[in-house]
């Protein structure tokens, strides 16, 4: 039986100690004004400016410590979230945890990947394989709903050798650039699911406020997001001109526009998502606009 969860005040989320989606955390973390008090062994961050502690673990550890109690919230990829839920039906258990927010970063996929001298005719192909993956029940998942009776043969590491070492006939394994799986003379034939990192957490309401600190935390984390890809444009047009520049501004926000003083123009400044190319700042200035500018955003609410 897990032991009942002490009440807490201060919100507590659990990203990876290290891997490549554990440094990325902790800079989306730190770009919401948060700071930390580092601990000895270097697993708890004491947060300093927010009441929000971090904690340092394995990715594979994230979801079963936030349906104990343990941790609130959670970064962590979708595959292993997914993982997760679907063990726990398995064991009869319901699958507590949500995907509160996905970050766009961390991108991967779970493809089935088969030797190169084969054809790919489809799912029927794989009936009776022996299938090595770290994800067992996503795998299973995909065979049922795809009717294929295949036998998936766990492996913590080392997937994409199981094909040469004779413990398995091809593989389901995670994708980023493919390398991996050519070295060893596999290629991907399909995807059984998209991965990148996301927020996790309970599907529940936290309790002893932490639900308003974890809205909190959830909206600087939007801003930050939004932000990291946002450019202020900024330029000046005659009044006259204003017409026919509006419908050449990069996609955005919707466009402040004010008078400038004593003078027959406007100032235009839009909040622009990604990068403004000097093709567009020089269609806009064949359209009339001039002292144009691109500023990054340092902060932003919505």
């Amino acid at each position: 039986m897990t032991p009942p969860v002490q009440p807490r005040e201060r919100l507590r989320v659990a990203i990876q100690k290290s891997g490549r989606l554990g440094e990325p955390a902790r800079e989306l973390l730190a770009s919401c004004g948060l700071t930390w008090r580092e601990s000895r062994d270097k697993l708890f961050l004491y947060g300093e400016s927010l009441p929000v502690d971090i904690l340092l673990v394995r990715d594979d550890d994230i979801p079963g410590l936030i349906a104990d109690g343990v941790c609130d919230l959670g970064i962590v990829g979708r595959n292993v979230l997914v993982e997760h839920g679907l063990e726990r039906e398995a064991q009869g258990r319901p699958a507590d945890l949500n995907e509160w927010r996905q970050l766009g970063w961390g991108t991967c996929r779970l493809d089935i990947a088969i030797p190169e001298s084969e054809e790919w005719t489809g799912p029927q192909q794989l009936e009776g394989l022996r299938i090595a993956t770290s994800y067992p029940q996503t795998l299973g998942r995909w065979l049922r709903d795809n009717g294929v009776d295949a036998e998936p043969v766990v492996l913590n590491g080392s997937v994409e050798i199981a094909p040469r070492l004779g413990q398995a006939d091809v593989v389901c394994d995670l994708v980023s650039t493919g390398g991996t799986l050519r070295a060893n003379q596999l290629r991907p034939v399909t995807t059984i699911l998209h991965s990148e990192a996301v927020i996790a957490g309970p599907r529940a309401t936290l309790d002893d406020g932490r639900q308003e600190i974890a809205d909190l935390l959830v909206r600087r984390l939007d801003g930050a997001l939004q932000l990291k890809e946002s450019r202020l444009l900024m330029l000046r047009v005659s009044r006259d001109g204003l017409t026919d520049l509006l419908p050449l501004l990069p996609e955005g926000h919707e466009p402040t526009v004010m008078r400038v003083d004593d003078r027959d123009e406007v100032s235009v400044q839009v909040l622009v998502h990604g990068s403004v190319s000097w093709s567009k700042l020089e269609q806009l200035k064949h359209a009339g606009a001039h002292n144009l500018m691109v500023l990054p955003v340092e902060g932003m609410l919505a």
